[in-house]
């Protein structure tokens, strides 16, 4: 996207708060999985000049992990947005995950990246766990702050999440040490009890949100709404079927079931017939619910950050939202977005 010469967008995107915690997001999140090797390779100057690229288009909001290419990803979104004014943009990374030393030899790929596997992860949601993970991103990412913390897809550990993980966050809240808190996973029902039944600022539910499926309709959203908590959606592509339905693309990380891959190729007929690339809708529509902060899109490129910036901008005909319900390819019950996005 162009810029005014200053570095600033010249369309700007909508900014929204996390819950009440009063930290600010943009509607449109940088995920910076990609850049850390997933699926494949991705050189050092190709990152840095992907998170340069989400910068220019006016993205104010980064996510990243310890598990996304161990460490990598950290390393790579700290060193390119080290230059930058640290109060013009909001960082979030997660804990869950311990990067340990590992001399085993081999790759990564086993975990979808793309990288050598000089470390391991180990699981650790103990509140001793929580406070040296942050620490260990904190150093990975050569910052002093991030701004938000997620605990990253606990499903196989709720006790040890809920007795010591979440309250050891809750006091790194209190103390100042993050402002926002919360949980990230590929699912909504864990993510609907720590909305009510903790006091989160956010939960970050990916894949479970996307114009292919809405099943956090179901719950989480109306009990995001109700309790005055925000939602990130990420994996708003499901892997990138969303993105490209044809051979060999992805869904949930892995080859796309036949049924829903001749889904998202009906979902691209009604959307091309209204001027539309399914891409567009698909990046758009989960922001049409009022508990929805942000979509966060990961890229690997210059290329992508700027396909999906430019299309985020694109103004959506309320007759392509109709022509999918009359279809039954979205719920009837899901709220669309109105009108342009900025």
């Amino acid at each position: 996207m162009a810029t005014d010469g200053h570095g600033t967008p010249r369309e700007q995107l909508p900014l929204r708060t996390l819950g009440r915690s009063g930290v600010p997001v943009t509607a449109l999140g940088f995920g910076a999985a990609a850049i850390a090797g997933l699926y494949e390779e991705v050189g050092e100057d190709g990152a840095a000049a992907t998170v340069e690229a989400a910068w220019a288009a006016g993205i104010r909001y980064f996510d990243t992990a310890p598990h996304y290419g161990l460490g990598l990803s950290e390393r790579r979104l700290g060193a390119a947005l080290r230059g930058k004014p640290r109060d013009a943009y909001t960082l979030s990374t997660k804990v869950g995950r311990l990067l340990e030393p590992h001399d085993g030899g081999g790759d990564d790929l086993a975990h979808g990246f793309a990288v050598p596997a000089t470390q391991r992860r180990r699981w650790d949601f103990s509140a001793d766990g929580v406070r040296r993970s942050l620490d260990d991103s904190l150093t990975r990412l050569g910052l002093d702050r991030v701004d938000l913390v997620l605990l990253h897809d606990p499903d196989d550990h709720a006790e040890q999440v809920f007795a010591q993980a979440y309250p050891a966050l809750e006091e790194m809240r209190s103390q100042g040490v993050v402002r926002a808190i919360g949980a990230g996973m590929n699912q909504s029902r864990m993510l609907t009890r720590f909305v009510t039944d903790t006091d989160v600022d956010a939960v970050l539910c990916a894949g479970r949100y996307t114009l292919l499926e809405q099943g956090a309709l179901e719950e989480l959203l109306p009990a995001a709404e109700a309790a005055g908590k925000s939602v990130i959606v990420g994996g708003v592509l499901n892997s990138g079927l969303l993105a490209d339905p044809g051979p060999g693309a992805r869904y949930d990380y892995a080859a796309a079931p036949e049924h829903l891959l001749r889904r998202a190729v009906r979902m691209r007929d009604v959307t091309r017939a209204h001027g539309v690339e399914l891409r567009a809708a698909a990046v758009r529509f989960p922001l049409g619910h009022p508990a929805v902060a942000s979509v966060l899109v990961g890229a690997r490129s210059v290329a992508q950050v700027q396909d999906t910036a430019e299309r985020y901008h694109r103004p959506i005909p309320g007759a392509l939202w109709s022509a999918l319900r009359e279809r039954e390819l979205l719920r009837a019950d899901a709220p669309v977005p109105e009108g342009h996005p900025a």
